[in-house]
């Protein structure tokens, strides 16, 4: 049985591999906090339990067998988080780390149920798909919102970071997922873009657009 710890780089490993980001030992630590050597230390840990691979250009790539362990994991993260916001009542800006928390010692048993009782839920509150019980996942066509042109419309997929600051600050524009959103204007040199939701419009930097991913309607 996986302890946390191994389950959290398990976890990690798995979402910087979907962002498409450079899988060093450097961007391990810095997205959970620990130093490289740290990072190093632990990744030959998971490589020694057939967990991990080190590529030669690729750096760390979670096996067969680490990417099942990933997925259930986030499988039960993301049904914890539904069931903080839909049953618990909790916003879900605040969700993100008690699920961290609850993730590691629910059962399966209690996933089976907690899935049950939430009718078998496609996404978590920030719009992310939740593995089947197989490890498999579907996920609708989406951009990002910075790659819309002026006068494009969209809904709201995904929020790409569970930061809690930056979805306190996008649920103060009503910008969550289902939301529709239009984009305006697009400043030039990178410059921000002018957004209408819900009625208001708003100047939205680049760096937050880029988070915010959007489907057609």
């Amino acid at each position: 049985m996986a302890t946390p710890i191994v389950e959290e780089y398990l976890e990690a490993i798995y979402k910087l591999q979907g962002a498409g980001k450079a899988l060093g030992t450097t961007e391990l630590g810095k997205e959970l906090k620990v130093s490289a050597a740290s990072a190093s230390e632990m990744t030959d840990r998971l490589v020694q339990r057939g967990l991990a691979e080190k590529m030669k250009d690729t750096g760390i790539r979670l096996t067969r067998k680490g990417q099942r362990a990933a997925l259930e994991l986030i499988r039960k993260h993301r049904l914890s988080e539904r069931f903080l916001v839909d049953v618990l009542g909790m916003d879900w800006k605040d969700v993100h780390d008690e699920a961290c928390r609850l993730e590691h010692a629910i059962s399966p048993e209690v996933e089976s149920r907690l899935d049950k009782l939430l009718g078998s839920p496609a996404t978590c509150p920030h719009g992310h798909p939740i593995p089947d019980r197989q490890g498999r996942t579907s996920e609708q066509p989406a951009r990002r919102l910075s790659g819309l042109r002026r006068n494009e419309t969209g809904v709201i997929a995904k929020i790409a970071e569970e930061q809690r600051s930056l979805l306190e600050y996008l649920a103060t524009l009503g910008m969550m997922p289902g939301s529709d959103v239009t984009v305006q204007q697009v400043a030039p040199f990178d410059g921000p873009l002018l957004v209408q939701v819900r009625g208001a419009t708003y100047a939205l930097g680049r760096e937050v657009a880029e988070k915010i991913w959007v489907r057609e309607k």
